[in-house]
């Protein structure tokens, strides 16, 4: 099992000092991340808070809920909008760790909660490992404007490479494309380096960085963060007590 205090999996984020330590075990054994959350005026995170560190449980708990279904149709995101259960995923392509859960975990998820209706799976592209990570990220995003980001990402994850050592060249990425079945790999192309491309990888890094998230993978369900690629049945357990609490 990764171990949160890997050093492989973790990136200091430039003039921020961001700690993610482990918080010791949930009811249910999940290792969480340690953060602060305040509630901003959007509802969203915010670190400027003149009462940072002093808002309270149920106010925390409304603002992690808050970041879920920002887009009913999201092409990043798999299963229904309005299932009880939300599970937001930090990841990088790089990340072995990420693959590990791509691999084993997730498509068990899937099967059990995903197809079920509920738990719905958001992805939020979090690249920490370099320019390959970033391209990566681009590219996934990419292949989400025409409906097959997770096919993209089965690609991408169908095996472990070596980090930045050219896996995720354009040119290997076009290829990922092709057979995720992305239809128009022009417009593929233009999307990866668009500004639209920027936009959305920098909110959602900006978005895991203001949870506190340092290393990859890294999972919010509805309020209840989770770090690590952790056994299924350490998932299992958190969605179905997500789901009592959300009756």
């Amino acid at each position: 099992m990764p171990s949160s205090s890997s050093p492989a999996t973790h990136v200091r984020r430039r003039g921020r000092t961001l700690a993610a330590v482990a918080a010791g075990l949930t009811a249910v054994g999940a290792v969480v991340l340690a953060f602060t959350l305040d509630a901003g005026p959007s509802g969203g995170a915010s670190h400027n808070s003149p009462v940072a560190g002093t808002s309270t449980p149920d106010a925390r708990s409304g603002a992690l809920l808050a970041l879920a279904r920002r887009d009913a149709d999201d092409p990043l995101a798999l299963g229904r909008a309005d299932a009880p259960v939300v599970m937001i995923e930090y990841s990088d392509f790089q990340c072995p760790y990420c693959g590990k859960f791509a691999r084993g975990t997730e498509p068990e998820l899937v099967r059990s909660y995903v197809d079920k209706g509920l738990l719905r799976i958001e992805w939020r592209n979090f690249p920490i490992f370099g320019a390959e990570s970033e391209q990566a990220a681009r590219a996934a995003w990419a292949a989400g404007q025409q409906g097959r980001f997770w096919e993209f990402h089965d690609e991408a994850y169908r095996t472990t490479h070596k980090k930045n050592t050219g896996a995720f060249s354009a040119g290997k990425l076009t290829d990922m494309a092709r057979a995720a079945g992305v239809a128009d790999i022009g417009e593929f192309r233009a999307d990866m380096a668009s500004d639209k491309a920027d936009t959305a990888i920098r909110r959602d890094r900006e978005e895991g960085y203001d949870l506190g998230v340092t290393s990859t993978p890294a999972f919010l369900v509805n309020d209840v963060p989770v770090l690590g690629a952790q056994p299924a049945d350490t998932f299992k357990q958190v969605i179905e007590a997500a789901a009592k609490a959300a009756r």
